[in-house]
């Protein structure tokens, strides 16, 4: 059994916590608020304090950074949480498994492979592009064991889902901030944790990005007509004009930050897990079942059975 310590307790965090839990692994989960998961120890420290992560991380045979800052603080809150993980990776020679995104891509034309050029131009991705440069120039010296996994938009936690089940749960219209007939790759985050466990104790995933396996793109309509399906709902949404949502940017961070990755959803975002799928043999879950797990999450108990379902 081996000592796992995992930087933060959101979506990712807690769905790997568990994941490992269930292998039979030692898991210690690390945020700045002690937030606990069932099983785990759960330790208190700021993953941008470097002799603090030293200190939590002795002993540690994979280190996973599943920390999520706020949207708005990434250049400035990312680099030191990235620097202190790698430097206690190289430390204690422990993998370091680093949870990623497909931002660094910036504008894409076609489904997004590991091949796929790190050509973002926005802060957000080049703070993300810049993360794994430095990870893996540090596994190409040999320095660490290093790989970093990337999803599309979450299923299961801080997902699109929880715009929209709300206001459909009440009967009401919801309103997202997208278009909504573009098609989109959507992945869960027990899917991301299951890439994450396996990769770290799987000497083929080192020194490299992998996508997670994920399931077959739905458009934003699509998805929410899943989400009514489940709550026995109607599946009325629509989208918040572009002019509204950006005028809104300049008074709520969140918003403001969506201007750089509008891209994502103004065309296809599609993602190919191929290689992941036949490397470690993963099968993404199916969006249905993934709509029921966020819906769970978000104390919305599914009325129709997702198996029956796409």
């Amino acid at each position: 059994m081996g000592k796992h310590v995992i930087f933060g307790a959101g979506p990712v965090g807690s769905a790997l916590a568990r994941t490992l839990l269930d292998r039979g692994e030692s898991v210690r989960v690390v945020t700045r608020s002690g937030s606990a998961v069932e099983g785990a120890e759960a330790v208190v420290a700021d993953a941008s304090d470097a002799d603090r992560v030293l200190a939590v991380t002795v002993g540690a045979e994979a280190i996973y950074n599943c920390v999520n800052p706020p949207y708005h603080r990434w250049a400035t809150d990312w680099p030191p949480v990235a620097d202190a993980l790698l430097r206690a990776a190289e430390r204690h020679g422990a993998v370091l498994a680093t949870t990623g995104n497909l931002y660094g891509y910036g504008e894409v034309s076609a489904p997004m492979t590991e091949a796929t050029p790190l050509a973002a131009t926005g802060n957000k991705g080049r703070v993300r592009a810049a993360m794994w440069a430095d990870a893996l120039a540090a596994h190409e010296a040999e320095r660490v064991r290093a790989f970093e996994v990337r999803g599309s938009d979450y299923l299961g936690g801080n997902s699109l889902v929880g715009m929209v089940a709300p206001a459909l749960a009440k009967g009401r219209t919801a309103w997202v901030p997208a278009p909504l007939d573009v098609k989109h790759t959507w992945t869960d985050v027990r899917d991301v944790a299951a890439l994450l466990a396996t990769g770290a104790q799987d000497e083929r995933a080192w020194g490299r990005a992998w996508h997670v396996p994920s399931a077959e793109p739905l458009t934003l309509r699509e998805l929410t007509t899943v989400v009514a399906e489940q709550l026995g709902a109607r599946p009325a949404v629509r989208e918040i004009p572009w002019s509204v949502a950006w005028v809104a940017g300049v008074f709520v961070p969140f918003l403001r930050e969506l201007r750089e990755t509008r891209h994502q959803f103004t065309r296809p975002f599609i993602l190919d897990s191929t290689a992941a799928q036949q490397t470690f043999g993963l099968v993404p879950h199916p969006v249905a079942d993934s709509v029921a797990f966020d819906l769970a999450r978000q104390g919305l108990a599914p009325t129709a059975d997702p198996a029956t379902q796409r």
